[in-house]
């Protein structure tokens, strides 16, 4: 696990296996978590209460070890369930370990976490039920999945309405922004989302355009990432694996 101070009182955690991203906001003894799996850091050496958690959206990654804070306010998007279930596969252990939220908003809530006035608001993108988190104090946005480093992850969401997500994100022009894996990137890596998300589709398009179209799902698995970032950027091993499977859903 790589831990990153981002601000005297703020903490961002990622991880090994999915490079997922958790950030902590320290306030006095307790911790409001932006996702929620480092308890043994947050909890065990630095004594910290988990007094709130944020889910950015209801997906078993990034609702892992929610039991392991039973005392604290879980706070998620009015279509949470929705994204629960629309998931391409749960086990047995997912669905134990589903834990419903304490609180509930539509659009928009505000939170103050001791200097940090928080605006959490819905921004469906990669799911219907995304949350999104403006942190001025921080010069910062959370982005959650709705972007994956320098580019984005179809999954079952449409890509006018992710592309739709990251333009809302850019109005806010925050020079830091936090994915929900990866890590923290500066404000282009915006551009260079909906880049990525441009050039797919258009290479995606003009293959199914051409009059052999069962060659269509053979060629679509030949589109390299190389093609579609936009000029400048090289792609990380990680998001090599989340193209890969962009061309698996576009098949």
């Amino acid at each position: 696990m790589r831990i990153e101070r981002i601000e005297s009182d703020v903490l961002m955690f990622v991880g090994d296996a999915y490079e997922s991203v958790a950030t902590a906001f320290l306030r006095d003894g307790d911790a409001l978590l932006i996702a929620e799996w480092m308890r043994h850091y947050l909890v065990e050496e630095m004594g910290k209460t988990v007094h709130t958690i944020i889910v950015t959206h209801y997906m078993n990654d990034h609702m892992a070890g929610l039991r392991l804070y039973p005392g604290a306010y879980i706070i998620a998007q009015h279509y949470f369930r929705h994204t629960f279930q629309s998931q391409r596969s749960r086990s047995a252990e997912d669905n134990q370990d589903y834990v419903n939220p304490t609180v509930v908003f539509g659009d928009t809530l505000w939170l103050q976490w001791g200097r940090h006035a928080l605006q959490l608001f819905h921004n469906p993108g990669k799911t219907l039920c995304s949350v999104n988190i403006d942190a001025p104090s921080c010069d910062a946005v959370f982005a959650g999945d709705n972007i994956v480093g320098n580019i984005v992850y179809l999954s079952r969401s449409s890509p006018e309405m992710i592309d739709q997500a990251i333009a809302r994100l850019q109005k806010l022009q925050r020079s830091r922004v936090i994915g929900g894996h990866m890590g923290s990137f500066d404000r282009l890596t915006l551009n260079h989302a909906r880049h990525y998300l441009r050039r797919l589709r258009e290479i995606t398009v003009n293959i199914y355009k051409t009059p052999r179209d069962d060659l269509a799902a053979k060629t679509i698995q030949s589109i390299s990432i190389e093609s579609c970032l936009a000029p400048g950027v090289f792609p990380t091993a990680f998001e090599r694996e989340w193209h890969r499977r962009n061309l698996d859903v576009l098949q």
